[in-house]
């Protein structure tokens, strides 16, 4: 594929990104119109966004098995119709049962069937010379997501409802995701294996299954920097609204706060793997994880000053430190895991992301119901983040010993 071409297939596959994570991201934002509305406890609230999350994340696996075996961006497109249709039916939410099912069930699916599995199997096998640096933009698209998708949908939301701010956003994927991706899926030969990258890491094997690789300590260390990384982090994804909100923040500027998250992580997801292809992936990945428990720390810190330089610092912060479990996680496991059978290798990875990304939040709600603070979930979200770091660094210990 000639470099333009190149380029244009990761820009488009980064929009995607953006409108199926924005959905993902916004959220936190439906969390505070729902709480209003009908008075449900933050529990109830997390909850469905844990069981999207599950339900997100135990549906990669066979999303990447079918990436193994058909053209990713089949997928993708299907999975647009899919997001359009389940948003809309989210528009009717007025029980928690329908908000589980709705956006919890259905929603979920969706986002995955157009979201990152199909786009990391697709990236993988077009850009190994560059694979740092290529994952590091499309999954940019989910900052370009929280910068503009979820300011909008408080806009919305704001103006018209969030019955109506479902509506619009069903409405933006289908006539994105679906045609774009039908473009792509033209555009691209059916499979091109990818040359290995100059001084790439060694693997165990080009053709190394699930079932082989599970018997390794490197799949297990992946799959705890995959849980505890995403656990630290959306943990502040999912409340971090809420809590602003507590402490005098205003609506608007606390959803402006997910929108300067979501650019900061661009810059941290792009050159973050960038700089993975040039020095060990699990240094930038380390470094990420470092700057995501100073962020904690910082959210913890605005209970007592909630200044607006300090708020926005705090989310410079946050996107800076957890691009490192977005981006550079996936090209690690393709690291050690890159032949045929990725997809589904790294959609059992996303498959503990996703646990994490589920227990982080509705354990800060349940803690809260119960103790009217999070700052012991805040403890115990940095506490995850140093988990994951240490994994990291354990597997690269282990790398450095097979070499």
């Amino acid at each position: 594929m000639p470099l333009p071409r190149r380029a244009l297939s990761l820009g488009i596959i980064a929009l995607t990104l953006a409108l199926a994570y924005g959905v993902w991201y916004s959220y936190s934002v439906v969390l505070v119109a729902l709480l209003r509305e009908f008075g449900w406890s933050r529990s109830v609230l997390a909850g469905a966004f844990s069981v999207f999350t599950l339900v997100h994340g135990g549906i990669n696996p066979l999303i990447g098995a079918l990436c193994d075996r058909l053209r990713p961006m089949r997928l993708m497109a299907g999975g647009g119709v899919a997001l359009g249709l389940a948003l809309w039916a989210d528009s009717y939410i007025s029980s928690p049962w329908q908000l589980y099912l709705g956006f919890g069930v259905l929603t979920a699916i969706a986002v995955a069937a157009a979201g990152w599995v199909p786009a990391l199997v697709q990236v993988q096998r077009d850009f190994q010379d560059k694979l740092g640096l290529a994952l590091g933009i499309v999954s940019s698209g989910v900052g370009v997501g929280m910068l503009l998708v979820v300011p909008l949908t408080q806009l919305l939301i704001d103006a018209y409802g969030w019955r109506t701010a479902f509506r619009v956003l069903a409405a933006i994927c289908v006539l994105w995701i679906l045609p774009s991706s039908i473009f792509l899926h033209r555009q691209a030969p059916a499979h091109r294996p990818a040359p290995p990258p100059a001084g790439a890491i060694e693997k165990p094997s080009s053709t190394t299954t699930l079932a082989q690789a599970m018997r390794g300590a490197p799949f297990w260390l992946m799959l705890a920097a995959f849980f505890f990384g995403n656990m630290c982090s959306q943990t502040l994804h999912v409340h971090q609204v809420a809590y602003l909100v507590d402490h005098g923040v205003t609506a608007l500027v606390a959803a402006s706060v997910v929108g300067v998250v979501g650019l900061s992580s661009i810059v941290g997801k792009t050159g973050g793997g960038w700089l993975s292809d040039r020095v060990d992936r699990e240094l930038v990945y380390v470094a990420g994880i470092a700057v995501m428990v100073a962020a904690v720390a910082a959210l913890a810190a605005l209970a007592a000053a909630p200044a607006r330089w300090a708020v926005y610092g705090y989310a410079v912060l946050l996107g800076v430190g957890y691009s490192a479990t977005a981006s550079l996680t996936p090209a690690m496991v393709s690291d050690r895991f890159g032949g045929p059978h990725f997809g589904t290798i790294v959609g059992v990875g996303l498959m503990g992301a996703a646990v994490g990304s589920a227990l982080g939040p509705w354990m800060a709600g349940y803690l809260f119901d119960h103790t009217g603070s999070y700052m012991l979930a805040f403890a115990i979200a940095a506490g995850c983040g140093v988990a994951a770091g240490t994994a990291a660094w354990r597997a690269r210990v282990l790398r450095l010993r097979a070499a």
